[in-house]
């Protein structure tokens, strides 16, 4: 029997682990509520119950928004909807509407919640169906208490009905000021059946306004006052109306961009003023910066770099991240010395923090923002709202270098992957390239080492200790998974790690080394049981080597006619190297597979299987050096392919004589889960 279900190990982070879904699942800070449609997965188990085409959960028949600025930079958001429910599915996504704000400039009223039976009876929610709290991230963070969710609970709702709503926003004296930007995509889902945005402005304020091809066309009226001209942009959307494409419907630059600031210089500079620390530190931050940077006095001679990276674990680890989205409290920042006596601070304080601490020993520091969907800024607005998150360039004369300060357990000049190569807008002193590219490197070999140490009994139950040893990207991803969730379900991280490489049994142990020892590689453990993992009764057993299987990149996909092909993305140079040791029950013969050699000089491969005993040992080892394969070499990297996927898909052949009634024990396990490969 071949055990079945077998699954890739995606060591490569082109292929993530699907860990994934359960870190960003427990820890992804809540985002603003734009519009309270369903959810993308929850559409696509929708779509795939029925082949035919069936109705949304809820179907949005008028979505209108109109937003008022004033020549302050004061505005005022009013969002009204009329939602009919068609399912269950539909009653459970509008059950709670939750509306996003800061308390220190804005306020939320929701003047009007009201339902309409298909009876014809009516309903409105009442005043106490309202809650106002702190944002879930703030919690454990008094500074941050202004940062709220307005909630509004809809109760007796049913499929059928008609919910009508009203929202207003009203925004004063933002820490920006006078200044106001704003973005927008038009809902191209079939979601919302009917969309009118409608901006008003003072004509006295000079504003930059793009809109992309797919934009409908809009309709412009200018007043005739004299003393408080303004000017009103309106759009009008129907569903299925959109000239765009459906690969455009898809993108996330918004399709209209309106902002008073003139460049990008003119952004960076005012949000500088907010960003980095003014003045000398105060007493205590500066007693702080010299207390970590007497490391320095243990060599001499890397002093700078050894300060750096004393200031940088400091910040990062015992600074508590308050996870918000980038520009939650408007940029405002506290004081350094605040943000180091409270022990907490947002990605933005605590780039703060670092500035002046470190400022006064080495640098300086520059805050790095990047870009959720800016790809050319010659060719886009300037505008806050493009960024979504905060790196920290530091450095000394003729070295610049990238830290993020946030994830609390990112090693020392780690980036994620995410944001490498990526354009930053660059804040700061001194700065002469307004916008930066943030470095592609890792500061030590990516390695990947996992051993695993099984028995298989003459019951056909399976029993193995598993051991990874990760430097690299795949580290830091199980370093944030472990470091955030809490020890007693760390047993749940294990066992969705096992799944991943095909293990289809019980963790029944885990253990993790400390995710702050970032110095040293991330190491895991765990132990798995499987009964019945094979049936004797079946001759032969063919079993696949327990190894986790290698994720290598797809071939490229043809390309359309008059476009290049693109190279093969191999990501960062990485080597892995997997080893299993398996013990099989007294009367077994073993068959191994041959081993496999594939050498070219954008990676290579090596396996190897042998029996001695009734021990049978397997290893697989993949380096990848390049971090790209040219298009013109797509051939030859299939075949690399092909041989290492024909490798991972041979089996060992088992044959077993029927075992006595008291047949021996197992021998006990002569390699330690600890031991390095």
């Amino acid at each position: 029997m071949k055990p079945s279900g077998r699954l890739p190990f995606f060591l490569r982070t082109l292929s993530p682990l699907p860990l994934i879904a359960f870190l960003m699942g427990a820890t992804l800070a809540q985002q603003p509520v734009q519009k309270p449609v369903e959810k993308p997965s929850e559409k696509k188990v929708e779509q795939a119950d029925a082949p035919e085409k069936t109705e949304n959960p809820a179907q949005i028949e008028l979505l209108e928004t109109k937003i008022r600025f004033e020549a302050n930079g004061d505005s005022r958001k009013e969002v009204h909807a009329r939602v009919h429910i068609n399912s269950e599915l539909g009653v459970r996504q509008f059950a709670r509407l939750n509306f996003d704000y800061n308390r220190s400039f804005q306020s939320v009223e929701i003047p009007l919640v009201h339902i309409t039976h298909p009876s014809g009876g009516t309903a409105d929610i009442l005043p106490s169906a309202i809650t106002d709290n702190p944002n879930p991230a703030v919690l454990n963070a008094p500074a941050y208490q202004d940062v709220r969710v307005k909630s509004v609970r809809i109760l007796g709702l049913e499929p059928g009905d008609l919910l009508e709503y009203r929202v207003v926003t009203t925004t004063t004296h933002h820490p920006l000021a006078p200044d106001f930007w704003l973005d927008h995509i038009f809902d191209r889902s079939s979601v919302v059946s009917q969309e009118l945005f409608e901006i008003n402005l003072p004509a006295s304020r000079k504003v930059q306004l793009h809109t992309s091809p797919s934009t409908p066309q809009e309709e412009i009226i200018e007043s005739e006052g004299r003393t408080d001209a303004r000017v009103v942009y309106r759009w009008k959307y129907l569903s299925g109306s959109s000239p765009g494409s459906a690969a455009e419907a898809s993108l996330s630059e918004p399709q209209i961009v309106l902002t008073s600031y003139e460049s990008w210089e003119q952004l960076a500079s005012r949000l500088a003023e907010l960003l980095e620390p003014q003045g000398p530190p105060q007493a205590d931050v500066y007693s702080k910066a010299s207390e970590l940077a007497q490391v320095a006095k243990l060599d001499p001679a890397s002093t700078a770099p050894l300060r750096a990276e004393a200031i940088y674990t400091f910040v990062s680890q015992k600074i508590r991240t308050i996870d918000l989205p980038l520009g939650s409290t408007g940029f405002k920042t506290r004081t350094p010395s605040d943000i180091l006596s409270s022990g907490y601070g947002t990605p933005e304080d605590k780039h703060k923090l670092f500035a002046a601490l470190a400022n006064s020993f080495f640098g300086p520091a520059r805050a790095g923002l990047l870009p959720a969907y800016i790809l050319n800024p010659r060719e886009s607005l300037p505008q806050p709202s493009a960024f979504d998150h905060l790196l920290t360039m530091t450095g000394w004369p003729s070295i610049d270098f990238w830290l993020d300060l946030n994830t609390e357990v990112t090693p020392y000049l780690v980036i994620p992957p995410e944001f490498r190569g990526k354009r930053a807008l660059v804040l700061g002193p001194a700065v002469t390239e307004l916008w930066r590219v943030v470095n592609t490197g890792i500061p030590f070999p990516a390695v990947q080492k996992v051993l695993i140490d099984a028995s298989l009994a003459s019951d056909g139950k399976l029993t193995a200790k598993v051991h990874y040893a990760m430097r690299g990207d795949n580290e830091l991803l199980l370093r944030v998974a472990f470091h955030q969730s809490p020890k007693d379900k760390w047993k749940d991280l294990a066992q969705l790690l096992s799944i991943s490489d095909g293990f289809r049994g019980q963790v029944t142990s885990v253990n993790a080394s400390d995710p702050h020892a970032t110095r040293e590689p991330f190491t895991v453990d765990y132990e798995i049981a499987q009964a019945k993992f094979v049936d004797w009764s079946k001759k032969p057993v063919h079993i696949p080597a327990l190894l986790p299987q290698l994720g290598l990149p797809d071939p490229p996909a043809k390309p359309a006619p008059g476009a290049a092909t693109a190279p093969i993305e191999l990501g960062t140079p990485l080597e892995v190297e997997t080893k299993m040791m398996l013990r099989l029950p007294p009367g077994t013969d073993v068959v191994a597979p041959p081993g496999t050699s594939v050498q070219r000089d954008y990676a290579t491969f090596a396996s190897q299987y042998s029996v001695k005993g009734l021990t049978v040992t397997a290893s697989r080892h993949i380096s990848f050096l390049l971090r790209q394969v040219p298009a013109e070499r797509a051939a030859d990297y299939n075949a690399f392919l092909r041989a290492v996927l024909g490798d991972q898909a041979q089996d060992f052949t088992l044959d077993r004589e029927s075992a006595p009634e008291t047949a021996p024990k197992p021998a006990p396990s002569q390699l330690s889960p600890n031991a390095k490969p």
